[in-house]
C-alpha cells in the first residue's frame, strides 16, 4: 500500500481569490470552483497565464512558493548575473532549506543590494515576508501580511519571464507552470536553464 502526499495546490480556492486582483472574466472563470489547483488549470486553459502563475504564487505552501520563484530565476539566467542577484538567489535558497529566523533575515539584506530589481531579488524578499517580523531585530514586531510571499513569488515569476527575451514569455510561462506542478506534488521543480 503506498500513501501519496496530498497536491500543495488543492487548498482553498475562494480565499486566495482577493489576492489575485481577478477581472471580471477572471472571476467568472474560476467560479463554482473548489480549489486553486483547479483554478490554475482554468485559468492556464483560457490563456490567462499571469493569472494562473499568480494564484500558484499565493496556493503552495510559502517555502514551495519561494523555491518557485528560485527555479524559475535559474531558469532564465543572464549572461553575468551581477554579485548581488547570485548572494540574493543563494539566500533565498538557504532559507528554503534551513528556514530559521537568520536565514529570513539574511534574505532581505541581500535584496536591498540591488535594488529590488530582479527575480533573484524578489524570491530573497518573498522569504523575508514569509514570517516573523518586518522590523528591525529588537524593535517591536510588525508581522508582514500573510499574501505578502505570493505577491514577491509572482513578482519574481513575472520578472523571470520578461527578461532578456520578452516575447519568450509565453512559453516561459508554461514551464514556469509545469515546474510549479512538480514542485506541488512533491518534485523539485528544477527547469533546465535556457542558453544565454
Amino acid at each position: 500500500m503506498s500513501i501519496t502526499s496530498p497536491n500543495k495546490l488543492a487548498t482553498a480556492l475562494e480565499p486566495l481569490l482577493p489576492r489575485l486582483e481577478l477581472d471580471g472574466a477572471g472571476i467568472s472563470l474560476v467560479a463554482g470552483l473548489t480549489d486553486a489547483a483547479a483554478g490554475v488549470a482554468r485559468l492556464a486553459e483560457a490563456g490567462r497565464m499571469p493569472d494562473a502563475l499568480r494564484l500558484v504564487a499565493h496556493a503552495l505552501p510559502k517555502r514551495e512558493a519561494v523555491w518557485w520563484a528560485c527555479m524559475c530565476a535559474r531558469a532564465v539566467p543572464v549572461e553575468e548575473t551581477p554579485a548581488c542577484d547570485a548572494e540574493a538567489l543563494a539566500a533565498a535558497e538557504s532559507w528554503v532549506r534551513r528556514p530559521d529566523e537568520a536565514a529570513r533575515r539574511a534574505t532581505m539584506e541581500v535584496a536591498q543590494k540591488g535594488g529590488f530589481r530582479s527575480p533573484e531579488a524578489w524570491a530573497a524578499v518573498a522569504a523575508f515576508w514569509s514570517g516573523g517580523s518586518m522590523a528591525p531585530e529588537g524593535q517591536p514586531v510588525v508581522p508582514p501580511a500573510d499574501h505578502l510571499t505570493g505577491v514577491a513569488v509572482a513578482g519574481a515569476i513575472i520578472l523571470a519571464a520578461t527578461r532578456i527575451k520578452p516575447e519568450k514569455a509565453e512559453d516561459r510561462f508554461l514551464r514556469f507552470l509545469q515546474s510549479a506542478r512538480d514542485i506541488a506534488d512533491g518534485g523539485a521543480g528544477r527547469l533546465e536553464p535556457e542558453n544565454v
